[in-house]
This record gives C-alpha cells, sequence and structure tokens, in this order.
C-alpha cells in the first residue's frame, strides 16, 4: 500500500496542479451507453470501439486498484484569439506526457516500482469521471470538468495503479450550477441539449477539429469568434470569472495571434512553420483553411474576396465548398 500524500507530492513536484485518488471500479455503463446510443459523439468511433475498457479500468489494466487523476491547469490571458485557449500555446498532450515520464521516474527511483499505465486523453480512459471521482471538481452544465481552483480551464491525465494507496477521494456530487444556465443559452448552435450532455453533431469544437468533410450549412454561420476549438460555454460560465495565470508550458505561441485571413492565405510551408508542436495540426493544414473560409464568410470580411477567389479554385473539395459558401456570404 502506498501513501497518497507521498504520491501526491510526487505528481506536484512533476509539474500537476491537482492530483487525487479513486478506487479502480467499474464505470455504470449509462454514463457511456445513453450518450453513444443517441449519436451525440457523431463519427468519432473510438468512442464506442473500446467502450468495455472505458468502463471499467481492469479490462485495459489487468489488477488495477487505484486511479490517480491529476489536473493542470492551462489558462493564460483574455486575449482575442481564433483559437481556443487550449490550444494556443504548445500541445498539451506532450506537456502531460512529460510530467507522467518525471512521475513514473519518481516511482522507480523512490518507491523502487514501476507499475502502471498512464495515459493523457488518447486512450480508452474516461478521464473526466476519474477526476470526479478523485474529488478534483465536477462536471458542469456545460459538460466541461471543473475545478473550485480553475474552473474549467485545465487537462486531464491518469496513472493507474495496481495497488491500493491509503486514502481515496470522495467523489464530487455537489449541483454547482443550480439555476444556471449561461452555457446553453451561449452556445450559438444548442449543441448542450441538456444539462451535462453535449451533442458532438452540433458543437463547433467537433466541427472544427474533428470533422474532416464539410460543416453542415446551417452551423456554419456560428464560426464567427474561432475557428479551432470554441470557449463560449466558458467564457460564459460564472466559476470561470477568476482564472489563475498558468506556468510557462502553457504559454501562448505567436500562432494564437494568427487571424482568419491569414490562415486562409496561409502556404504549405507556413503550416510547416507555424504549426508543428501545436495542437492545430490535428485540423491539418486543409482543415485549417477550411475552418478560415467559414470565418471569413460568417463575419463577411469585406478584405476577404481575394483570398476566397484563390481558394476557390483550390485542389481540395472542402477547402473549395467553404470559400464558395463565403463569397456567397460576401
Amino acid at each position: 500500500m502506498f501513501s497518497s500524500a507521498t504520491l501526491a507530492a510526487f505528481a506536484r513536484e512533476a509539474g500537476f496542479d491537482l492530483v487525487g485518488f479513486a478506487r479502480a471500479e467499474a464505470i455504470p455503463p449509462a454514463t457511456l451507453n445513453d450518450w453513444l446510443a443517441q449519436g451525440f459523439h457523431a463519427d468519432m468511433s473510438w468512442l464506442a470501439d473500446r467502450a468495455e475498457e472505458r468502463l471499467d479500468i481492469t479490462k485495459l489494466y489487468p489488477g488495477a486498484r487505484t486511479v490517480m487523476a491529476m489536473a493542470c491547469n492551462y489558462w493564460h490571458s483574455d486575449d482575442a484569439s481564433v483559437v481556443a485557449r487550449y490550444a494556443q500555446g504548445r500541445d498539451y498532450h506532450a506537456t502531460m506526457k512529460d510530467r507522467l515520464r518525471t512521475l513514473r521516474r519518481f516511482l522507480r527511483e523512490r518507491l523502487n516500482t514501476d507499475r502502471c499505465y498512464a495515459t493523457v486523453d488518447v486512450n480508452p480512459v474516461m478521464e473526466k469521471v476519474w477526476a470526479v471521482r478523485a474529488g478534483l471538481g465536477t462536471v458542469t452544465n456545460n459538460g466541461c470538468f471543473t475545478t473550485p481552483e480553475f474552473g474549467s480551464y485545465v487537462v486531464l491525465a491518469v496513472l493507474v495503479l495496481p495497488d491500493d494507496v491509503d486514502a481515496y477521494a470522495s467523489a464530487v456530487d455537489e449541483d454547482v450550477c443550480g439555476t444556471c444556465s449561461l452555457c446553453l443559452d451561449a452556445c450559438p448552435t444548442k449543441a448542450i441539449v441538456s444539462p451535462r450532455v453535449v451533442d458532438a453533431r452540433a458543437c463547433l469544437s467537433y466541427q472544427t477539429i474533428e470533422n474532416a468533410g464539410s460543416v453542415p450549412e446551417a452551423l456554419r454561420p456560428a464560426l464567427t469568434d474561432q475557428l479551432f476549438g470554441c470557449d463560449l460555454c466558458q467564457d460564459v460560465c460564472p466559476l470561470n470569472q477568476a482564472p489563475v495565470k498558468a506556468g510557462a508550458r502553457f504559454e501562448p505561441r505567436p500562432l494564437s495571434k494568427l487571424t482568419a485571413m491569414q490562415l486562409a492565405a496561409m502556404t504549405q510551408e507556413e503550416f510547416n512553420t507555424w504549426i508543428p508542436g501545436s495542437p492545430l495540426a490535428r485540423a491539418g493544414f486543409d482543415g485549417l483553411r477550411r475552418n478560415a473560409a467559414y470565418v471569413l464568410g460568417a463575419t463577411r470580411e469585406a478584405n476577404a474576396r481575394q483570398v476566397l477567389e484563390k481558394l476557390v479554385e483550390d485542389p481540395v473539395e472542402r477547402v473549395r465548398d467553404a470559400a464558395k459558401w463565403a463569397l456567397a456570404q460576401l
């Protein structure tokens, strides 16, 4: 049995802001399956493909006894950007993996064990559920995991151990939202279909990051503020009104200052210079130009005609389609 205080100290030394511990007990199937059954995962089939492992972490890591949930604050500023805050700096996956590697090294060197399973948002693990069970915070009406210390401006990681610890947290089951519906009201596409339930098909974050085709025409006029991700439901949340500045590893890069016009006109060479090591790489060169065209059309950017007319001749269909729609808005 390990000391939870010792492990938590290691995690904080490795760079994690919040740490908690939960027993590795199965998650009720309805938590995930009801959402999947309604098609709210859009075409993100990987969420369903390994559902059994997501719901029972012992199937992912046999012998699991403890889930160590960790969070890092990423907020840096309220400066205007067409990029969601979490994506303005270095890819958080890289930062969190670096910190997990440091934590695992501490386990080897100081506790003489390397038995564990660590992950950051890429394996079949329901990080938000484990963070709630570990007492770090709760899921609010916008579907975001929200903490008392940093609001919802956090990214999560978990480390699974085949050992017990001496103290486990109690899950946070407090309804911190009460009758507040600001996030539901602020969502321009009504993607938050009910408190804590988000339909990815209507969510601008899904459409600008994960959707590899064309954004449904009915959603395009909502793309006025951001072309990669969306912070609107977080911006209006009263629990986010006193953000805390994060460390240097989450500091925004110059790309956060790029405009939709610059990204629409971006060359492959510029993409290769600006984007590597950033979350924006997930959308790719064509995805970012497609998104930028939508933003120029949704905002009716008068000076965008020349850029859009060039994109209309682009060899990539989704880029052409976005540019044609944007020109029609002008």
